[in-house]
């Protein structure tokens, strides 16, 4: 039986570890011939070795989002390695705690850890939808585009003012990208994980674990296969009449 990306060129960002390494994985058994994207190299490479260890095939890239002449070489350097691409997955970011120090409000934070948290959060994810549409637009047969939200994307939270607007930012792009190439067959969707356990939220859980599986009516955190599993399925042409939609994988958290 073959995979519902048989055949297929998938663009994989933060694709080092968690949901991104779990995804790239995952594509990759679907049948999908995956470039992974990091910004080392070799980080990006360790997923590769996995992959292809389990007989898939795969390329490290290194790149940071936030500039535009590195997203501009990864997609340059996909083609290169593979001829085109099919589907993107742009995941690529970071938590709260990376720009300054956890548990702040909004008035308390600095324009440098605002200004850093949607370079990458949100700017990476447009200068990679810029790039990856340009590319699908020139090759034609048209694509699919996944991009990492959140649940902070569609709710407040408290202490994370700079998070949810970069998240809440992906949604809005994701929406106004998905309306403008539908006629072109270019299908643009975001996932919206709740709380997952991966290497980005390990120090969160460990300090809130309780307080925040309290609220998760499934009273676990997801594990990133599960988010993986949805982002194949949204790339296959099985979910062919979806775009513009935001996809919340959460264990409840969202809907209690």
């Amino acid at each position: 039986m073959t995979g519902i990306l048989e055949g297929k060129v998938a663009l994989v960002t933060g694709g080092a570890s968690g949901i991104g390494r779990a995804t790239a994985v995952v594509m990759a058994r679907e049948g999908a011939l995956v470039a992974v994207t990091d910004r080392a190299e070799a980080d990006a490479a360790e997923t590769v070795g996995l992959i292809n260890a389990a007989g898939g095939q795969a390329i490290a890239i290194g790149g940071d989002v936030t500039r535009e002449s590195d997203v501009a070489a990864m997609v340059a350097r996909t083609v290169a390695g593979f001829g085109r691409i099919d589907c993107a997955f742009n995941n690529a970011g970071i938590a709260g705690r990376a720009v300054g120090p956890p548990g702040q409000r909004t008035h308390e934070l600095s324009q440098a850890a605002f200004d850093r948290m949607l370079a990458v959060n949100l700017t990476g994810v447009f200068l990679c939808l810029k790039y990856e549409i340009t590319q699908m637009l020139s090759q034609g047969g048209g694509g699919a585009i996944v991009n990492t939200a959140s649940i902070a994307g569609l709710i407040g939270l408290a202490t994370s003012a700079h998070y949810v607007a970069a998240k809440h930012g992906v949604v809005g792009l994701t929406k106004s990208a998905a309306i403008e190439y539908a006629q072109d067959g270019i299908r643009v969707n975001c996932v919206n994980p709740g709380y997952v356990a991966t290497p980005m939220t390990k120090e969160t859980i460990e300090e809130r674990g309780e307080e925040i599986l309290a609220k998760v009516p499934m009273r676990r955190m997801g594990v990133p296969g599960e988010i993986a599993e949805a982002v194949a399925w949204m790339c296959s042409d099985k979910a062919s009449f979806m775009t513009g939609a935001s996809h919340v994988i959460d264990g409840g958290y969202h809907a209690a």
